[in-house]
């Protein structure tokens, strides 16, 4: 019985995992970037529903979409201002503008919000027994979050004309730009759509864990992105994989062998599996014409 409730710990903390990687996931796929700023809009979007329930008591629906709205506009302003110019750039340049926008994000909130910890406001209490196990509404809710997220982006990716076109770009922008898609307008649309999903995994991990400051979105900004690779960056399905994965081995380390230990674990396992398989758990090979 602890060993089921561990895991549905594991699956409650790998969903909000998920949610995050998919932003990763989206993102790559199309821009070919690594946003490594994404934790941050984690931590914004935190901040955002924070102040929007204890300053302003607004209700926590209002609250989350306030939150989404914000994380979204963000989204959309970093990618104008910082990705856009670099479209042409090499790699590199566009990871160091990532990481320096990630600094001023964070630098920006201490400015703003200050450096001590904020306790976010408890939005959901209550547990489900079943017998011996006890499963929290939260932990619940959030994995049918994931799951709907999952659904819902499937679906906009394969069914509708915007999502298509977001698969065309994927397999070449050129060419998508030639059949007439505005390539520029995609990667916005993409960059809007993860950064709303962050606010979304901001407000359950916070609930989870009520803690809110400046630096709140690194660790697990860094664990969705190892969340990404280990499932197969570019892939929805493997981000989804990926996230759960790596909630349930995090949790199994911290209750079966050591709490200190459980990162290297689980860094470990994704080192196993890039050994075994690089292009991870759902990822497809790419052959590059040279």
């Amino acid at each position: 019985m602890a060993f089921l409730s561990y895991l549905i710990s594991g699956l409650g903390l790998g969903s909000v995992y998920a949610i995050i990687a998919l932003g990763y996931s989206m993102v790559y796929g199309i821009a070919k970037m690594l946003n490594f700023a994404h934790g941050d809009i984690i931590m914004v979007g935190a901040f955002v529903a924070y102040f929007a329930i204890s300053s302003f008591k607004l209700p926590v629906f209002v609250a989350i979409l306030l939150s989404i709205a914000a994380c979204t506009v963000l989204g959309v302003v970093i990618e104008r201002l910082a990705y856009k110019p670099l479209r042409e750039a090499s790699s590199l340049s566009v990871l160091i503008t990532a990481i320096g926008v990630s600094y001023f994000l964070q630098n920006g909130a201490m400015l703003l919000w200050g450096t001590d910890t904020k306790i976010f406001p408890t939005i959901m209490s209550g547990s489900l027994n079943m017998g011996g196990l006890s499963i929290s509404y939260l932990t619940l809710i959030t994995i049918a979050t994931c799951v709907v997220i999952m659904i819902g982006l499937t679906m906009f990716i394969n069914k509708t004309k915007t999502g298509r076109a977001m698969r065309a770009c994927s397999e070449d922008k050129g060419a998508a730009a030639l059949m007439g898609i505005n390539v520029n307008k995609i990667i916005s649309i993409t960059f809007a759509i993860g950064s709303g999903l962050a606010a979304v995994a901001a407000i359950l991990l916070c609930a989870t864990y009520p803690s809110v400051y400046p630096t709140l979105g690194s660790m697990p900004g860094i664990r969705a992105f190892t969340a990404a690779v280990f499932g197969g960056i570019g892939s929805i399905p493997g981000a989804f994989l990926g996230g759960l994965l790596l909630g349930v081995i995090e949790i199994l380390s911290k209750a079966y062998i050591s709490a200190q230990l459980s990162d290297a674990i689980v860094f470990g396992v994704l080192i196993i599996v890039l050994l075994i398989k690089p292009t991870g758990l759902l990822g497809k090979k790419i052959s590059e014409k040279v």
